[in-house]
């Protein structure tokens, strides 16, 4: 049966704020150690209440789990520790009957090596199409230019294949075979996983790891020309097919080069301003709004009906690959002095942890996520202040099991704790004794009370997903300020990126005559005029201001 999509406006990407969660690590419904769709459908209330629009779902089909489900072993179906078919059907529709979109990955450029398209290309002849699924070579020398991603742990994109009697191409690790887009064959394939997710009622997809489809000699093998043709074919299919779904690329790169992920409107709906992020915590560590305005001044202007996706920390490591090498060794230095925090070229923290547990640091860069241009996504267990175990390979100490209570097992499964997929986190600072959604549910100035009132806000004024931003230069460089405006919406934003109080003088004579009005707790400040408008913040502070005119109209 076909299934609709939870929603009807056609751009609900650019008002949605999106919450992202492994299934495996939010709730055991079961109690075999491992979340579920089961345990999802459970905790959609809290979802519910905590105000997020739209759920984006780790990797949850059949897989080897080498990669944490990024490894693809069939692409239609559910990983039997999750569930069923028939129980992801159910926490869709329940998803939806609360209002709550669903967006799901996809990985596009390679599968699991257990993949039967993978199992029976490596014995099918050299010249077939179930051979050509994936790029093959007789020797390592084709693509040279491509750079190594997984620098830690492989040394070529090249693995020598015994039965096949040849190399096969992979940008990540050596068990994901790149697929071979240049065969036809493979994109029908792929349009028919889409439309069997679509069909099922699915809002939109994650696209991983979007620039690198496509290979071509003498190139980088990134962000090439085909590799864009692929991605409109794509956003035709889904058009022409599926109204108002959403398609979400995952491309880390420079903005300039992140815009023609876009098109003209048609390939991707929204992408990850990835160089963004590492920026906003530079900026706070040296005190100086500079690297945060550099980057937003260097961000493109995008179609209409397109939208940048925001985040502070995801599933992976903090990465460092869109900075200079100058940033990156000092990115180490202010937010890894742990060895054990790195990882190829990033940092494997959540946010709690990298801003040494500073409340005000979390709540001020918070402040910047739901208020810069884009959509805000927040990452499970961020919003109660989560921390990490470093000491788990790749970037497990980052996935580990939500903190519901100071039960056993942090009340995330009722199995033995020797069977739980992971450790929970148990250090004094961090650890679920501490830390649980419980315990911040009854205390109205916990960090998860705070967290709703600003998805609250944020939802109320449509110049956050939706308007234009300015930016202000005002001379204290600790303070950055900015307006966001929609029709007859205007909203300032001020915040303190340093650990004093600091005064700032606003140049605001454009808006003079209009009220702000704190939005926090809606105070009236004095009325802007033609002279520079005075402002002092504290520590880590930040305002958001509605302008409005003396009769209550913006």
């Amino acid at each position: 049966m076909r299934r609709r999509s939870g929603v009807a406006d056609p751009l609900w990407y650019k008002r949605a704020i999106i919450y992202e969660l492994p299934v495996k690590s939010f709730f055991d419904a079961n109690n075999d150690g491992i979340g579920d769709f089961e345990g999802l459908v459970q905790k959609l209330d809290y979802l519910e209440g905590l105000g997020v629009t739209c759920l984006w779902l780790l990797p949850f089909f059949p897989s080897p789990l080498r990669d944490d489900g990024y490894d693809i072993a069939d692409y239609c179906n559910i990983h039997p520790s999750y569930g069923t078919l028939e129980d992801f059907k159910r926490f869709l529709d329940a998803a939806h009957e609360r209002h709550l979109q669903v967006v799901i990955e996809l990985v596009l450029n390679h599968t699991s090596d257990a993949h039967p398209w993978f199992q029976r290309a490596r014995t099918a002849p050299r010249e077939s199409v179930e051979r050509g699924y994936y790029v093959w070579s007789d020797t390592e020398d084709r693509y040279r230019e491509a750079r190594v991603i997984f620098v830690d742990s492989e040394r070529s994109n090249w693995t020598w294949d015994p039965a096949a009697g040849a190399y096969y191409w992979h940008r990540f690790f050596r068990h994901q075979p790149d697929l071979n887009y240049d065969n036809p064959a493979v994109l029908r394939e792929v349009l028919q996983v889409m439309d069997f997710w679509l069909e099922l009622g699915v809002d939109g997809f994650r696209l991983d790891a979007v620039p690198y489809l496509v290979e071509r000699e003498g190139t980088s093998c990134e962000n090439l020309d085909d590799t864009h043709k692929v991605l409109k074919a794509i956003r035709r299919h889904i058009d022409a097919r599926w109204p108002n779904r959403m398609l979400l690329a995952e491309a880390n790169q420079w903005p300039a080069d992140v815009r023609p992920y876009f098109g003209d409107g048609d390939e991707c709906h929204m992408a990850f301003h990835f160089p963004l992020m590492p920026r906003m915590f530079m900026g706070l560590h040296l005190e100086d709004r500079h690297p945060i305005v550099e980057i937003l001044e260097q961000t493109p202007a995008l179609p209409d009906p397109c939208q940048w996706a925001l985040f502070l920390r995801n599933h992976d490591e903090l990465t460092l690959e869109m900075v200079t090498d100058e940033e990156r060794d000092y990115m180490y230095l202010a937010y890894s002095a742990d060895p054990q925090a790195r990882l190829n070229l990033g940092i494997r923290r959540r946010l709690a942890p990298l801003v040494g547990n500073n409340r005000r640091r979390i709540e001020l860069l918070s402040s910047l996520l739901f208020s810069f241009p884009g959509t805000p996504i927040l990452y499970y267990g961020d919003e109660i202040g989560m921390g990490d175990n470093t000491h788990l390979g790749d970037r497990n100490g980052v996935r580990t099991p939500m903190q519901w209570t100071s039960d056993r097992n942090a009340r995330f499964s009722r199995a033995d704790p020797a069977r739980l997929y992971s450790p929970v986190i148990m250090d004094p600072i961090y650890g679920y004794q501490a830390i649980n959604v419980e315990a911040q549910e009854r205390d109205p100035s916990s960090l998860l009370q705070w967290m709703k009132n600003l998805i609250g806000l944020r939802k109320l004024f449509p110049a956050f997903g939706l308007g234009s931003m300015e930016l202000l230069h005002p001379a204290n460089r600790k303070v950055l300020a900015y307006v966001r405006r929609h029709g007859s919406d205007t909203i300032l934003c001020v915040a303190n990126l340093s650990r004093s109080v600091q005064a700032v003088e606003l140049e605001l004579a454009a808006f003079a005559g209009l009220t702000p009005v704190e939005i926090l707790g809606y105070t009236d400040l004095p009325v802007i005029g033609e002279r520079p408008y005075f402002l002092t913040l504290g520590p880590y502070g930040f305002y958001w201001f509605e302008l409005q005119r003396r009769d209550g109209h913006a």
